[in-house]
């Protein structure tokens, strides 16, 4: 089994996050994180962790001071950034500390799996040892490059998909498109239609809610809590 730490500054997040890697075969959460001391610390707990899912924005410090400290430490951990940080200087600086992969917020379970599955694979192929030829290098400088997610279609805010997606995974419960559009500052038609983009693509989970009279009303839930 490979273990993984998984740290995200949300506990909500990061129980979202741990069930999708729980779900891919051969992949088991050891530890969740939600501050760069509690990630450190984890490191240090468990000598046996293979990987680690790491957000950049913690309360403490960034994702990668957390890479930057675990190096001078002397750990090798390997790691997969998971954030909602997209701007080219920090995807270029945790390329250059030895990130493996950046997953960017927000995703499904699918953009997950694949940066999952293409990292055992890698592991799979390192595990052989003995030499390589160049074909068998560029094998494994490649094994990392499984296709991501599809991106959001024409017309979609990836800013606005993340406001609605966290809003959905930090609820209590079910929203309505009203709820969403309160908590977010878009409109509820706008809010409607992120809502049903995250439906049809098995992201979320439409409930419906009736009342004394009227049309039911439409409420939302993200999938993994059903």
């Amino acid at each position: 089994m490979i273990e993984v730490l998984v740290v995200d500054d949300d506990t909500r997040v990061a129980r979202v996050n741990a069930a999708y890697v729980e779900k891919v075969p051969g992949f088991h959460v050891a530890a969740e994180a939600h501050s760069a001391l509690e990630a450190l610390d984890a490191v240090e707990r468990l000598p046996g962790l293979d990987l680690i899912l790491l957000d950049h924005y913690l309360p403490d410090r960034t994702g990668l001071e957390v890479v930057q400290e675990m190096r001078r430490r002397g750990r090798q951990t390997d790691v997969i950034m998971v954030t909602a940080a997209r701007d080219v200087s920090t995807v270029q600086a945790a390329m250059r500390q030895g990130a493996l992969q950046y997953l960017v917020k927000p995703f499904a379970f699918a953009g997950l799996r694949a940066k999952l599955q293409a990292y055992a694979e890698l592991r799979r192929t390192l595990d052989g040892g003995g030499e390589a030829e160049q074909a068998e290098v560029d094998r494994i400088f490649g094994a990392l490059s499984a296709p991501s997610e599809p991106g959001l279609p024409k017309g979609h805010s990836p800013a606005t998909a993340e406001s609605v997606r966290q809003c959905l995974v930090t609820a209590d419960g079910p929203l309505s498109a009203q709820e969403i559009a309160e908590r977010t500052g878009v409109s509820r038609q706008t809010a409607q239609r992120y809502l049903k983009l995250l439906e049809r693509t098995g992201r979320a989970v439409l409930t419906l809610k009736y009342g004394e009279a009227g049309r039911p009303e439409h409420r939302y839930a993200w999938a993994t809590r059903t």
